[in-house]
């Protein structure tokens, strides 16, 4: 972590928004200096991919696995895919899609996710893609990993990221905003935070549109995921066909409060598999988490067999999986009350806000998150 930087412009979070808001500004000619905070040890925001110290070669895409794209996208985003397409980093959906009824069955997939042809997916893992737009910013961008912003201080015209000892990490005088740990009062109870940082930052009436920002992001909700990760031998069965992704019916989600099972097929002829486990609403505070997660992983453990009997290959290495843990996510996608669009900009604070909590086009998918990157980008090239 480099002592404090002063930087025109710093984005906080490295997911599909943030990288591509930071690529697509590069994009245009932003000459002003630029720096990204996240609090993860690389790139992916959602698209996080688990790595291994004892075997580099492991990757595990323990977000999501993958994003919808319609043939047709504005063009700001597909000049910032198309490298990604070229490089094959960015690559339509290989993999076979199922889905599972309520009676453990196989079905077609769900009519949404059913067009294989719009499914595609990073490779090798879903984290390269936030790298590779990364790569398209500025080679300057100051990248600063593995520091979690805390705090927030507006003072002078310019924005401060503090973390939890109020170190600070960036002076800038433009803050974008990926996410809404910061802005959301759902911080209050996961984090047991005393205050919203952005509300404390910018007092009430000092910004009539960021009081606007504050206050519908107050009224909005997201659904928790409980990420199941397990690693199977798949040695076997390396020849045999298996899925990609299973993906539970309405009804079969109702019963077993899964959303998806994912297989990851491993360069060693092991496998990664990732249960996507819905949340049952029960309160998530620092002291109840810990119980949680442990509560979580038996749950998912114990339904597996049921969820994988109709995939011979799976069923017979499962009695060999090994559980990596449980990863919570807490706001894996927005439900309602998205941000308008006339409001990814806050002139008189100089935030602007990106993710797919935005209206629009892909609100709540990974489609979503890419068009509010590139279009925050848009509005702040002409006055930035």
């Amino acid at each position: 972590m480099p002592d404090r930087s002063k930087v025109d412009l710093a984005v906080i979070g490295a997911g599909l928004a943030g990288s591509a808001c930071l690529a697509r500004l590069h994009q245009q000619g932003f000459e002003g200096t630029t720096a990204v905070v996240e609090a993860g040890r690389g790139p992916g925001g959602r698209m996080a991919t688990r790595r291994r110290r004892e075997n580099p070669a492991w990757r595990l895409d323990h977000g999501a696995p993958g994003l919808q794209l319609p043939e047709h996208l504005p063009d700001g985003v597909e000049q910032l895919l198309r490298p990604l397409r070229e490089q094959g980093t960015l690559r339509r959906e290989w993999g076979w899609i199922t889905g599972l009824d309520a009676t453990g069955q196989m079905v077609d997939a769900p009519e949404e996710h059913s067009d294989k042809g719009a499914w595609h997916r990073g490779q090798p893992t879903m984290a390269h893609l936030c790298e590779g737009l990364l790569d398209q910013a500025s080679p300057s961008l100051e990248r600063n990993f593995g520091f979690r912003v805390r705090w927030l201080q507006h003072t002078g015209g310019h924005w401060l990221l503090m973390d939890d000892t109020r170190q600070t990490a960036v002076e800038a005088r433009i803050l974008v905003m990926s996410g809404t740990l910061l802005a959301h009062p759902r911080s209050l109870a996961m984090l047991a935070w005393p205050d919203v940082p952005l509300r404390s930052a910018i007092p009430a009436h000092q910004d009539p549109d960021l009081d606007r920002v504050l206050q519908q992001l107050a009224g909005s909700r997201a659904a928790v995921r409980w990420n199941l990760m397990l690693e199977l031998p798949g040695e076997d069965d390396r020849n045999a066909p298996l899925p990609r992704q299973i993906l539970l019916t309405p009804e079969a989600q109702r019963r077993w409060q899964v959303e998806r099972v994912v297989v990851h097929p491993q360069s060693d002829g092991g496998l990664g598999v990732v249960v996507h486990g819905l949340d049952s609403g029960e309160p998530i505070t620092p002291s109840s988490q810990p119980a949680l997660l442990k509560r979580e992983e038996h749950r998912l453990m114990e339904l597996l067999p049921e969820l994988l009997k109709a995939f011979p290959a799976l069923m017979r290495q499962w009695p060999q999986a090994r559980s990596l843990g449980v990863m919570r996510w807490g706001a894996s996608q927005p439900l309602n009350h998205p941000l308008p669009t006339s409001l990814q900009w806050c002139m008189a604070s100089n935030i602007g806000f990106c993710g797919d909590w935005i209206e629009g086009a892909g609100f709540g998918r990974a489609e979503g998150a890419l068009r509010s990157g590139v279009a925050l980008a848009e509005l702040l090239q002409p006055g930035a």
